[in-house]
């Protein structure tokens, strides 16, 4: 009897102090425990995907690069793999796991005074509990709280929404958080395409990434995997058959296709900036937002490839600086030309170094994989050694003239000369990167999406975007604007304007200023049109002063030019600094006759969830919405309800005067293309900077040349010799099977046969007569005035109109300060 009760006294004092022990740990560590109950409404930071216009994969922007999938969405095999690994009762214990807690605390009994670390035996549900609310610390207070934590988040949430948190949230290695980002780090493939052996690997890696890396540790990697593959066998998600054949697979990382995606740095970097002023920060990198931008890859492929050509074509006429390093002695060349860096700019073509410059008519390479190659003589003949800003050495005549033993160059295979001859094996020509800069853009007019966009040389030079960036003064680029202005103010195509000396005075002390054209010659009473097509610095003056520079000033603000234009006359000549994109945009509002346009790279962002919360075509259409499209069935009509800044009219009768300067102008080298094309070059003083900004009726492009650190590009540069070949050489590729299209004539215009040199009526058989738009009631008549300054003077045509009674005033050299062409 005693014994019974001392056992009974001894088993209830250890139950009251179990009570008290167990009601000390409940005080002691549920109290600070972190609040479970987010965990219902939690989304995980999730990857940013920008999209080209066709779909592939542009860029993606994350703090973690994850990519949400819902449990329901989740491929069963994925989840079987992930609980035979982890958790193999997860559906069955209430948030702790008793019996994997003994065996834990059995194994690391029997490790006790071994090196080994510690064995725990975590159920899924407490790793959500360490992942989300507690830190890695390997402690037992750390084990204590996860565990209530657990139990109670069991309570709280469903096993689907704990197994979906969990799956989602871990770390698998090659910056992947989650299943479906590690499905395309580490195999390209959707979590629906992978293969047994493959979500098997992935199952192996949550306890310890980096120690099954699949090509640093294969062999433990391999072995890892296939341990899940045994464990998935045991549990019974796999057939005998399905286990030989994953145990069998190689395990093999597939790198990302380059066809699957698009490079467009500028591009996708003004997307991103874009992008955080929309929605901050935060959204960006975290919010998983799914964005849609209006990339052309075709248009874009063909815009790099136009611009680097272009700025190489310059850079070659303006001679060779050097090698990019120097090896002194041949021993051991291929290694020590292995460690010589890649400039910046350069990493689309290889290092070499030269080994025999003797031959006449080729130079000896060696490439630093060891192989040989040679440089012909043509390839070479570019190099003249620079001397100072403008001169040229000698000619090349052999390959030493041009390069020495040691030198170490940049070169690019190459397989026919320019006359289309074959070279011999392994020839390459002699590359230089460019000091000269430049940035690109093109529009698609009637909605201002931007369908392509270069920054410069290379992104590796720097991310400095001259396309958005770069503040630049237009030169004659802005011409139009004045001319427009003049148009919108009682001016025709026609009108005659003088060209003869103009003097003005700034005051306040400042030395009169006398514009000059770049001819440095002055041409007499011309037609206003001949004034934009020939670029005419001194008629442009005489026209801004007269219609004023307020209004000047107003249609380039309308226009998104400039946002403050100071009103002096310099800065009708292009003076005030503009960015590429925004003057191109003014170039599409004109060939989209006056209707406003903002031009933008994102089409649409949708969230997480698939709803789109950004628009760029924000325009109503009730009929768009849920429709099952059949043929027969009539396209909605959408209102037009941008904001007309101009008459639709004086802009047509502008992009016909700028026809004018590729037919007849200084952009005429763009006639040979056949098709209706305008647009305007630029130059500044001194060759500065140069431009180019022409379009079609449904493509505009806009683009700039010049140093980052303004200095005269050379004194017989201009937008003609470096941004209309640019231009040329993209609209020919780009344009190539699309069928012409003539400029939109809108309603309300006259048009008349005339003289484009005279503006005078054509006479009858006049073969260079061309159609000139006119409002009705200002169509050209017998009696026409000159304007001359602030004044007009008479200038009459003889009775058949076919001409002007006088000569004009013979060209005279003009005195100035440059001006700008």
């Amino acid at each position: 009897m005693r014994t019974a009760l001392r056992i009974f006294y001894g088993l209830l004092t250890a139950v009251l102090v179990g009570g008290i022990g167990v009601a000390w740990l409940l005080d002691r560590y549920i109290g600070d425990l972190p609040n479970y109950s987010r965990l219902a409404d939690y989304q995980p930071p999730t990857t940013t995907r920008i999209q080209a216009g066709d779909g592939r994969l542009l860029a993606e922007y994350a703090s973690e690069r994850r990519i949400f999938v819902p449990i329901k969405a989740m491929p069963r095999r994925v989840i079987q793999a992930f609980l035979s690994a982890e958790d193999k009762k997860f559906y069955e214990h209430h948030g702790v796991d008793p019996f994997g807690i003994l065996r834990a605390v059995l194994v690391n009994v029997e490790n006790l005074g071994s090196e080994r670390r510690p064995v725990g035996a975590s159920t899924i549900t407490q790793q959500v509990a360490k992942n989300f609310l507690l830190t890695n610390e390997v402690s037992v207070v750390r084990k204590i709280k996860e565990a209530i934590l657990a139990i109670r988040i069991e309570g709280a949430l469903s096993k689907d929404r704990i197994l979906e948190l969990y799956l989602n949230e871990i770390f698998l290695g090659f910056r992947s958080y989650g299943v479906a980002a590690a499905a395309q780090n580490y195999f390209n493939k959707t979590l629906d395409e992978l293969t047994v052996a493959e979500a098997a690997y992935l199952a192996a890696l949550p306890k310890a990434p980096n120690n099954y890396h699949p090509e640093r540790q294969l062999e433990a990697a391999t072995a890892r995997r296939n341990w899940v593959i045994g464990r998935m066998a045991e549990d019974g998600y796999l057939t005998r058959a399905e286990v030989d054949q994953a145990l069998a697979e190689p395990l093999a990382v597939r790198r990302r296709d380059p066809t699957e995606g698009v490079t467009a740095e500028y591009f996708a970097e003004e997307v991103r900036r874009d992008l955080a002023k929309l929605f901050g920060e935060k959204d960006l990198y975290e919010g998983g937002l799914s964005v849609r931008t209006s990339l052309d890859p075709r248009l874009q492929e063909i815009t790099t490839r136009a611009l680097r050509s272009g700025l190489i074509a310059y850079d070659h006429r303006h001679g060779w600086r050097g090698p990019v390093a120097r090896l002194d002695g041949f021993d051991g060349w291929a290694k020590r030309l292995n460690a010589v860096a890649m400039p910046p700019g350069g990493e689309a073509w290889r290092l070499a170094v030269v080994l025999d410059d003797k031959p006449k008519d080729f130079a000896d390479i060696g490439l630093a994989d060891g192989s040989r190659g040679r440089i012909p003589l043509a390839e070479l003949r570019w190099a003249r050694a620079q001397r100072g800003e403008s001169g040229l050495g000698s000619e090349i005549r052999k390959a030493g003239d041009a390069l020495k033993l040691g030198d170490v160059v940049l070169v690019e295979a190459v397989a026919k000369d320019d006359k289309g001859k074959d070279y011999p094996a392994e020839s390459f020509a002699l590359r230089q990167i460019p000091e000269i800069q430049g940035g690109m853009v093109v529009m698609e007019p009637h909605r201002g999406r931007v369908l392509a966009m270069s920054g410069g040389f290379s992104p590796k030079m720097s991310a400095f975007n001259r396309a958005t960036q770069a503040m630049r003064q237009p030169g004659s680029a802005f011409k139009p604007f004045v001319y427009l202005t003049a148009l919108n103010n009682g001016f025709t195509p026609s009108s005659l304007v003088m060209d003869a000396p103009f003097e003005f005075d700034p005051g306040y002390g400042q030395p009169i200023w006398r514009p000059e054209n770049y001819s440095q010659q002055f041409y007499g009473p011309t037609p206003l049109r001949v004034g934009i097509e020939k670029s005419r610095n001194v008629m442009t003056v005489r026209l801004a002063n007269r219609v004023g520079m307020d209004k000047v000033k107003e249609t380039a603000e309308a226009f998104g030019i400039v946002d403050n234009l100071q009103p002096f006359l310099p800065m009708a000549l292009g003076a005030g600094e503009t960015t590429v994109l925004r003057l191109t945009n003014a170039y599409a509002m004109l060939d989209n006759l006056g209707r406003k346009i903002t031009p933008s790279l994102i089409d649409r962002v949708q969230d997480r969830n698939g709803r789109t919360i950004y628009r760029h075509d924000a325009r109503p259409c009730e009929g768009c919405q849920n429709v099952v499209w059949r043929p027969a069935l009539a396209v909605p009509e959408i209102p037009d309800n941008r904001e007309q800044i101009a008459d639709p009219r004086t802009c047509y009768q502008m992009v016909s005067i700028l026809e004018g300067v590729v037919q007849r102008g200084t952009a005429a080298r763009l006639a040979s293309l056949g098709r209706p094309m305008a647009g305007k070059t630029g130059t500044t003083n001194d060759s500065n900077d140069t431009w180019f900004v022409g379009f079609t009726p449904n493509l505009v492009v806009g683009l700039y040349a010049g140093f980052d650190q303004p200095r005269s590009l050379g004194g017989h540069e201009t937008g003609a010799s470096v941004a209309v070949p640019v231009f040329g050489a993209f609209m020919k590729e780009a344009l190539e099977g699309v069928p012409p299209a003539p400029f939109r004539v809108p309603p309300g215009l006259r048009l008349v046969r005339v003289d484009p040199q005279t503006g005078a009526p054509a006479e009858p058989g006049d073969k260079k007569m061309i159609w000139e738009a006119f409002l009705p009631g200002t169509e050209p008549t017998g009696e026409r005035t000159v304007l001359d300054g602030s004044s007009t003077v008479g200038w009459s045509s003889d009775t058949a109109g076919g001409g002007t009674s006088a000569p004009p005033p013979a060209a005279v050299t003009g005195h100035g300060t440059g001006g700008l062409y």
